[in-house]
Order: structure tokens, then sequence, then C-alpha cells
């Protein structure tokens, strides 16, 4: 005796992809869409090293090649020169503190810091037209200092970097 082709999981499956499709948007900033999420004009963008306007040594070439990093893997822009650039992303870090998070009982010394950038930076066309524009924007992250751990400050850099340069990359994706 042959049994009948199973048809309940078949009609449940077209049921829920029509419900999926149904349910996408295409607007990119509302939801689920099939468009791009990222401005099809731009093909390109130019990203100056960030002037450091701190005593932390380094911390702007090393968000500027954060950046780069998160827009290649993020977008489908090109990251060139500023002569050859459709839009120029240029920054200024204007703050790198420590924040002291929680004290261990004990000895009364930081168990657990934060390291807090902060930064105003600029997006803009090559005519010079400011297309997006941040101040005071800050990321930050936390490590642990203490002696059982024994994490350096550059580790909560490096974390606090990776925070804004991913935070960067989606403000200049919500602008469009």
């Amino acid at each position: 005796m042959t049994r009948p082709a199973p048809t309940r999981p078949i009609a449940a499956a077209a049921l829920a992809t029509v419900f999926t499709l149904c349910a996408c948007s295409s607007d990119p900033s509302v939801g689920y869409a099939f468009a791009p999420a990222h401005d099809s004009t731009v093909s390109s963008v130019a990203v100056p090293v960030f002037r450091n306007q701190t005593f932390d040594r380094g911390v702007g070439a090393e968000l500027t090649e954060a950046i780069v990093k998160e827009i290649q893997r993020r977008t489908n822009w090109v990251v060139t020169n500023p002569g050859d650039a459709d839009r120029i992303l240029a920054g200024t870090v204007i703050r790198s503190e420590q924040r002291l998070l929680a004290i261990d009982r004990e000895t009364g010394l930081g168990q657990q810091l934060a390291v807090v950038l902060t930064i105003d930076f600029d997006f803009t066309s090559r005519t010079n037209e400011v297309l997006l524009a941040r101040t005071g924007f800050t990321a930050s992250a936390s490590y642990v200092p203490s002696f059982v751990v024994g994490e350096r400050r550059e580790v909560g850099r490096h974390a606090a970097v990776q925070n804004l340069a991913r935070s960067i990359v989606d403000e200049l994706r919500n602008a469009w």
C-alpha cells in the first residue's frame, strides 16, 4: 500500500514564505528589505587619518584603520584617497579618558575600568557639502586591570576603538 505525499509541511512552508515576503519592506531603515542598506550613488569614500587632540598616542591612526576595515566589511564602498572619493569622512579625537567602574572592597583599588573615546566627525561630499556631522560622539569599553586578570589599558582602548568604528559606520548607513 502506498502512502500519500505529505502536503501539510509543504503548504506550511509555502505559507511561511508568503508571509515573510509580505513582511519585507522596500525601505531598509524600516526593517527587513531587499534593497541595499547603503547609498548606491556612492561608490568610493576617503578616510584621512583622524586628528588626535589627546595625549593618548596613536588613537587617531588606530581609529582610522578600524573605520576603513568596518567600511570595507559592511558596505560596497571602495576606500580611496580624497581626490578620487565621492565622500570624505574626516574627524578628530577630542577626548580619551579612563573611568572607574568597580573598586575592590578589600584593597580599594580599581577592579574594572572603562576607556571612553569622544570624537567629532563630518561626512562630506566631493563639493564639501556636509551630509552628516556629529560632535561629542562617544563609545566606550571596559577592561579588568586587577592582578588576577591583568588586562592592560590597550585592551580597553582597542575595544573602544572597535565600538566607535562600528557606531560611525552605523551613523553613515543611517544617514541615507
